[in-house]
């Protein structure tokens, strides 16, 4: 799939800071195939949280050099779905259609919840990465059953 079917997707929290940013690790981690993912908060907190770094590196994704951005930083990308985990209304700004998530905000949780959601997120991810693929065009093959490869 070349990047110009990917699907580009935005993940949006208050701060930036740990839901969004766990998406969009997980998409990038899961998803290079079927997505291009960003993430921005509406009031970014100054770092991406420590336990955050810590829960994702359980899954192997680093999440070290990640930052937390504004909508404004990113307002002259176009993307085909905003996920907004904020619960909060995102405004007339964004062109694309937003879907819901319904996901607690782990800052001030302890350890444990703040793996919760991160595997809630994960599951979350997985669901729209599977939907994403569904949507995609499948390569024709000459000679059903020939083992040759897609033309």
């Amino acid at each position: 799939m070349s990047a110009r079917e990917k699907k580009r997707v935005l993940f949006v929290c208050i701060g930036n800071a740990c839901r969004s940013q766990m998406a969009e690790g997980f998409a990038r981690h899961y998803g290079s195939d079927a997505l291009i993912p960003a993430s921005a908060g509406l009031a970014p907190a100054a770092r991406v949280a420590p336990d955050t770094i810590r829960a994702m590196r359980e899954k192997n994704i680093d999440l070290s050099e990640h930052f937390p951005k504004t909508l404004r930083q990113l307002a002259r990308v176009k993307f085909d779905a905003v996920i907004n985990m904020s619960g909060a209304p995102l405004g007339d700004g964004l062109k694309a259609p937003v879907e819901e998530w319904q996901v607690a905000d782990p800052i001030g949780m302890d350890y444990e919840k703040h793996c919760q959601v991160r595997d809630e997120i994960e599951q979350r991810v997985m669901k729209l990465l599977i939907d994403l693929r569904r949507e995609q065009p499948q390569p024709r093959f000459r000679g059903q059953g020939s083992g040759r490869l897609p033309v």
